[in-house]
């Protein structure tokens, strides 16, 4: 592990903040006081979870979510996601994801299929939060409305501090949040770790005749259950997971169901074949070429119908409107940067942070290496390189990903993808579908030489990439049913009971 040699040091406790209380928020909150610093997690939301906690509200005003950043309302969630990895990967190194023994309540019951709805995964980071004691460090209803750094008494160097303001909102049982009557607090930290993820502000295409269109148009952001959309004509504009969930969870409810795809050869596969066979209102086209005053949807071939609205299931895009970096730190095309191995923005390191910046990544495992990495550098366990020689790796990675042919906007992109295996790792970026985006590789690369690089973590087992193995071949094979097949190999079954019995020693938590 880099930067662990040597006699031994006397370690620093420094104050840190960290931006959210999600997956990633709660994985920092965990390491840095493992490390001996002093933790305030500051969280927007009413509890912890992220985007894990439902929110049954959407903007009304802005169901696009086209308005300057911030989101008004954060969630993106909908109510019938289920997950689409394995709860057995999904858990961190020393808690993991074993079937909880809610019997109700707050969170509702435990959910113990192997691909559970979201509300197992809010109850397993609660579980989390109350077996590592980390409630205590968590400020729930607090914004932070900007991050910038202190300014430094003359003649006084060293790595910057950073004064953080917040201010205090209620979750009201309207549309959005309301900011509370009390002034910006403003409390300065050595460091700031920021952990607000990024699944919450939309990222829209550009189609002729968006302004002019009078109809019900909205991101998936805004989506949350098929009701409203009873007996209508809707168009989905992508065909990503979200596009997927989104159109199945339509059929049966809407009148017709349309969804688009950049290339409908690429789209028509053995699962998206099924789907087609087997809901007749269900249909696929191709991309959206203009939307007419008229109600029309027009597409790339000519054909076109008259529909009553139009979701855009197109993703997200990073976001930080309350950092102030100078712009030392930008978002560019999707590109955060410039930060040394998605982390430390070299001019400002170790003092800012990222944790979860990755995109297609096994979480909360990489939160959780990430997280420890910080931690261990503030501490002085571990070092990093010279900013300079920071900097020039960010930029030799960059290039490298350029001269495969990866676009800009796929830099956070690392599961699956090997600049030195060109068609391959172009092929499943095109794809923009997460779980087609995995690969043989997938356990391989990035992830695996960052964790053992930087880490002491132990790496997935392999009955555990077996279990990834076959997901893949059966989310290929059909979308509806792969979540619950019974297929495993009698190895993994084993494993599996194994695995389970983890649940007794984890059980003061998930009583």
């Amino acid at each position: 592990m880099a930067g662990d040699d040597g006699p031994p040091l006397r370690l620093r406790s420094r104050k840190a903040c960290v931006v959210g209380a999600g997956m990633a928020g709660l994985a920092a909150a965990r390491e840095l006081r493992r490390e001996g610093h002093a933790v305030t997690v500051m969280e927007q939301r009413g509890d912890v979870g992220g985007q894990w906690l439902y929110d049954p509200r959407t903007d009304a005003a802005d169901l696009l979510g086209a308005a300057p950043a911030p989101v008004r309302v954060h969630s993106s969630m909908y109510a019938s996601v289920r997950l689409i990895s394995p709860r057995e990967t999904m858990g961190f190194s020393d808690f993991q994801f074993v079937p909880s023994r809610h019997g109700g309540g707050e969170g509702g019951a435990g959910d113990p299929r192997r691909f559970p709805d979201h509300r197992e995964v809010y109850r397993y980071l609660r579980d989390f939060c109350d077996a590592f004691g980390l409630m205590d460090a968590v400020r729930l209803n607090t914004r932070v409305v900007r991050v910038a750094m202190a300014p430094r008494p003359p003649g006084e160097g060293g790595e910057p501090k950073w004064a953080v303001m917040s201010m205090n909102v209620r979750e009201s049982e309207g549309e959005s949040d309301q900011e509370e009557e009390a002034a910006v607090q403003e409390e300065v930290f050595d460091a700031v770790v920021v952990a607000n993820g990024h699944y919450s502000q939309p990222k829209l295409p550009t189609i002729n005749g968006m302004e002019q269109w009078r109809r019900r148009q909205l991101h998936s952001h805004s989506y949350r259950v098929p009701d409203p959309f009873r007996g209508e004509v809707v168009v989905l504009v992508g065909c990503g997971d979200s596009g997927l969930d989104i159109a199945l969870d339509l059929c049966g409810v809407a009148r017709e169901v349309h969804l688009t795809a950049k290339s409908v050869e690429a789209a028509t596969t053995p699962a998206m074949s099924k789907m087609l066979a087997n809901h007749g209102d269900l249909h696929l086209r191709p991309r959206v070429d203009r939307l007419r005053h008229d109600g029309r949807v027009v597409f790339a071939d000519g054909s076109s119908v008259v529909a009553d609205a139009v979701i855009y299931c197109t993703g997200y895009a990073y976001s930080f409107p309350f950092l102030d970096t100078g712009g030392l730190v930008t978002v560019d095309d999707n590109r955060v940067g410039p930060l040394f191995e998605h982390v430390f923005p070299p001019a400002l390191a170790p003092s800012l942070s990222f944790v979860g910046v990755p995109r297609k990544a096994i979480a909360p495992w990489l939160f959780e290496a990430q997280a420890r990495w910080i931690a261990r550098v503030l501490s002085g366990r571990s070092s990093l390189p010279p900013p300079e020689e920071m900097l020039r790796a960010v930029e030799e990675y960059n290039r490298a990903r350029e001269v495969a042919g990866v676009p800009k906007k796929y830099s956070h992109d690392i599961g699956g993808v090997d600049p030195s295996v060109r068609t391959f790792s172009c092929r499943l970026l095109a794809s923009r579908i997460s779980l087609h985006s995995m690969s043989n590789n997938f356990f391989d690369q990035e992830m695996y030489e960052f964790v053992a690089k930087y880490t002491d973590l132990p790496r997935v087992e392999e009955w555990k990439r077996e279990i990834i193995l076959t997901l893949l071949r059966n989310v290929k094979d059909d979308r509806e049913t792969f979540r619950d097949r019974d297929d495993d190999s009698e190895n993994v079954r084993q494993s599996v009971q194994r695995w389970l019995a983890m649940s007794a020693a984890q059980g003061g938590a998930t009583d």
